[in-house]
């Protein structure tokens, strides 16, 4: 899969203070803002939101 501008790879870091983060891709063109979405942080054993780390 070609890489592109379009759907660059971000880091979803914890809200937590945890230090856990997911990767992933976003579509710039659709999300042009940061991205938020709330998923499990394993290290504090619940689900809480993640934000997209520049």
């Amino acid at each position: 899969m070609a890489r592109s501008e379009l759907r660059p790879v971000v880091t979803l870091r914890s809200t937590a203070g945890t230090g856990f983060a997911y990767v992933t891709r976003k579509n710039r063109r659709n999300n042009p803002d940061r991205m938020v979405l709330r998923k499990f942080d394993p290290v504090a054993g619940r689900h809480v939101e993640f934000r997209e780390a520049r």
